[in-house]
């Protein structure tokens, strides 16, 4: 899987596949003009997303309804190196959720590919690469 990273100016930086465009840009804030998702605002939104796929395909496997549903994604970041400690995932049910399928519904949220590989990190390699 190759994906191609191109700065389209200013601050907003693009990211190619698959026919795809992900576009991301800084907060007014940082320089940037606020048109688009930080990057980070990305890696919160994969992780919220795919757990999301899996509580969607949970409950559609067991015929439960989801139009009052939804998850809620928070970060906890350390004061002092600021980086994050702790990415909470709320999964919101009505009140008529089947009690018998609370659990079971977290279980499956906690397959997402995205969070497995927080888990067990892989390397990162930044080279230059000639054209």
């Amino acid at each position: 899987m190759d994906m191609e990273i191109t700065f389209p100016g200013g601050k907003r930086v693009e990211a190619h596949y698959g026919g795809f465009t992900i576009k991301t840009d800084q907060p007014v804030t940082e320089g940037g003009s606020g048109t688009a998702p930080s990057p980070f605002d990305l890696f919160l939104a994969s992780i919220g997303t795919c757990t999301g796929y899996y509580v969607l395909s949970f409950c559609q496997k067991n015929n439960i309804p989801t139009e009052n549903m939804r998850l809620t994604a928070s970060i906890q970041r350390n004061p002092g190196t600021h980086l994050v400690e702790n990415i909470r995932l709320d999964i919101h049910v009505p009140k008529e959720f089947p009690e018998k399928y609370k659990n079971a519904v977290v279980k499956a949220a906690d397959v997402c590919a995205v969070k497995r590989h927080l888990n067990k990190p892989p390397k990162i390699h930044i080279i230059i690469a000639s054209h």
